[in-house]
């Protein structure tokens, strides 16, 4: 187990690691992209990226406070789920009531990693092409079809 400066360092070296490795790809759009912080530009979405013990994950999140918009945008999804299945070439996980770690309920369609670690230094360059892969993939997506989240969302 490492301690609380070692974890931090090590997050550190992971995630700059995957800045540099991701860098010079644009976003579908051809703008830059600062693809750590993915920009969902609709109200409740968020893009994550986690990397644990377990192994490594991309994350569409749904959170909006209002349920009634949070099931109309899981709603538009699932209209959109072939077509995101297309994009993205690797099986998703639909769960339209995660529970978070800190307990709340929204909606998330996950892309995962399983058998890497974070804490493997030999499993990183796995890890930085499925992320790499993953994030570049459900760009082409995003890109062609956020406009009708964005105006779901309003």
């Amino acid at each position: 187990m490492l301690g609380r400066e070692e974890q931090k360092l090590r997050n550190i070296q992971f995630w700059e690691g995957f800045r540099n490795y991701i860098k010079k790809i644009p976003s579908s759009n051809g703008r830059r992209m600062n693809w750590l912080n993915y920009p969902s530009d609709v109200k409740g979405v968020y893009i994550r990226l986690q990397c644990d013990h377990d192994g490594a994950r991309l994350c569409m999140d749904f959170q909006q406070k209002d349920p009634g918009i949070r099931a109309i945008m899981w709603e538009q999804m699932t209209e959109l789920k072939k077509v995101l299945e297309d994009a993205v070439h690797y099986e998703a996980q639909w769960d339209p009531e995660y529970i978070s770690p800190e307990g709340f309920y929204h909606g998330r369609i996950c892309w995962e990693l399983t058998a890497k670690s974070f804490y493997r230094d030999e499993d990183w360059p796995e890890i930085y092409s499925f992320l790499c892969d993953r994030l570049v993939e459900f760009d082409e997506f995003y890109q062609e079809f956020k406009e009708i989240l964005i105006t779901l969302s309003e």
